[in-house]
């Protein structure tokens, strides 16, 4: 699930799109990516060199996103949304810039595509004779445990 795996759509405008899904096409320039230095081991390649990548996608103000998936979306970022409603993801996991930047944009086509799905909806069930059976019967004995309870020595009366 690499990068590559999106096609690009060029307009009779010259705008490059980013296909998500068939419904889902995101403006390249929606997307910004900045690179800075990643942290962890790596000597000092790590100490000179930017090749972590923090990509900023607005997901409020997107005009590419439809309202329900746009919805679903914020709900299924969490923590990577900001107060702004900007997705922010950091990706560093591999040695190269080009390399992040392209992990970094399949995990935001990956987290559309999940909110691109529509939740199933719930329809509603009857329960059945013999389950409504089973719950008065458990009922009716509970009730008799009680019942059995209060009055241990009836010579008192």
């Amino acid at each position: 699930m690499w990068y590559n795996v999106r096609q690009r759509i060029t307009p009779q405008l010259g705008i490059e799109m980013v296909r998500i899904t068939r419904d889902v096409a995101i403006d390249e320039s929606e997307i910004q990516e900045t690179f800075i230095r990643a942290s962890g081991p790596g000597g000092q390649n790590v100490n000179k060199v930017a090749t972590a990548v923090q990509l900023r996608f607005d997901v409020r103000h997107s005009l590419a996103l439809p309202d329900d998936v746009r919805e679903r979306l914020l709900r299924l970022a969490g923590r990577r949304i900001n107060q702004d409603g900007v997705l922010v993801i950091e990706a560093s996991r591999f040695r190269t810039q080009e390399q992040n930047r392209q992990d970094a944009r399949a995990r935001l086509a990956q987290l559309i595509r999940q909110a691109a799905i529509a939740p199933k909806t719930r329809r509603k069930t009857k329960p059945s004779r013999a389950s409504k059976m089973h719950r008065l019967e458990g009922k009716r004995r509970r009730g008799e445990i009680k019942k059995a309870r209060g009055t241990t020595q009836s010579w008192l009366e």
